[in-house]
């Protein structure tokens, strides 16, 4: 029996060393590869070291940025040359879905898109490329054959605002290890050595970094550490002019070694998630796999993806309340629950075959 030809589009590619969509197309091919015949679209500007092959998928590799406005023909070259040989494109995130309509007229291959979060609403972009990703928002729903989301709040958006069903397959977490702090990375970190807040994300106006740095400036209880792409934005390079003389707060930059970031928030006393845009947060979910207590922005995608079990959050005043008074007793018991609803919800395997299910019917 002939394997399916599956494209893989939208990610900056494998190995995977950047984001959600990444990590999820490290975890497809890892359990897929037997199965089907993956192929994954690779930006070469974020590779020097151009593999043929990984985790038994085919990588072909693009010259265009996979993020920002090269994105959309980034993805609009993958789109038309997976349509010379693959039985099913799925793409991830909506930026090259603006070419669909054509597509159908031309082609009868199944599309699938995962459309991430509400990718327009963020604040990090201007109002022409708010509309754009809107237009490329209603046009996949409109044309692919089916709508991945990955969060109750976003499928529920998708049926009230189009009218149209979406599959709901989470995010993956279970791929954190946790760790102790060892001897060279307290060396190379003596901070960690004190009760310490954490967080890693993209610096950007929707993941309030601002309201954590408010918080814990005002408090000597705890130090807080941040992981994070500072110099990317005015945004990021104001906030660490701002606290970069705090001798409590910890700025650092992004760390790609997975086991010296496990081992990073592994330890913290409480994990602190200021997102207010998406769906189900890669970052949220491994943080939850960790067992880690978690202070959350209070909007509806955390307390869907925490299962309304995390604390929460609106400014700087609630977070430093927080920090302030709740027990230890407490924070145990939300790592507790955090762990067992990431068992319940967030395994690669399972997320894996609800992705085969789709490729094969």
């Amino acid at each position: 029996m002939n394997k399916k030809s599956i494209a893989i589009i939208g990610t900056v590619g494998l190995p995977a060393n950047y984001g959600g969509f990444e990590t999820l197309t490290e975890y497809l091919t890892r359990y897929l590869s037997a199965d089907f015949n993956l192929t994954v679209y690779c930006s070469s500007k974020s590779y020097s070291n151009r593999l043929s092959e990984y985790n038994g998928a085919k990588l072909v590799y693009l010259p265009l940025q996979a993020n920002g406005i090269q994105s959309i023909f980034y993805d609009l070259r993958a789109i038309f040359n997976a349509l010379s040989y693959a039985d099913v494109l799925l793409i991830l995130g909506v930026s090259g879905c603006i070419v669909l309509p054509f597509i159908k007229l031309i082609s009868y291959k199944k599309i699938i898109v995962n459309i991430d979060g509400l990718e327009w609403k963020r604040e990090k972009w201007n109002s022409l490329a708010k509309w754009f990703l809107k237009l490329s928002e209603k046009i996949a729903i409109h044309y692919v054959d089916v709508v991945i989301t990955d969060n109750k709040i976003i499928q529920a958006y998708i049926r009230n605002e189009y009218n149209r069903e979406s599959q709901l397959i989470a995010y993956g977490g279970d791929h954190v290890e946790r760790l102790p702090l060892s001897t060279e990375v307290v060396n190379k970190f003596n901070f960690l050595q004190q009760p310490y807040a954490f967080s890693v994300c993209r610096i950007e106006p929707e993941n309030n970094l601002h309201i954590l740095l408010d918080a814990l400036a005002q408090q000597n209880k705890l130090h807080l550490v941040i992981v994070g792409n500072w110099q990317a934005n005015g945004y990021g390079k104001k906030l660490q002019s701002q606290y970069s003389n705090f001798a409590h707060i910890h700025l650092l930059e992004p760390i790609y070694d997975q086991g010296l970031l496990n081992q990073i928030r592994s330890n913290c006393v409480v994990y602190l998630h200021g997102h207010s845009a998406g769906g189900t947060n890669p970052s949220l979910v491994e943080a939850m796999f960790l067992g880690l207590p978690i202070f959350a922005y209070n909007v509806n995608y955390n307390k869907e993806t925490t299962g309304h079990a995390a604390h929460y959050f609106s400014d700087s005043e609630e977070l430093f309340g927080l920090l302030s008074y709740t027990t230890q007793k407490e924070l145990n018991t939300i790592g507790s629950k955090m762990l067992h609803i990431a068992q319940e919800r967030y395994q690669w395997q399972i997320i894996a075959k609800q992705y085969a299910l789709l490729f094969d019917n």
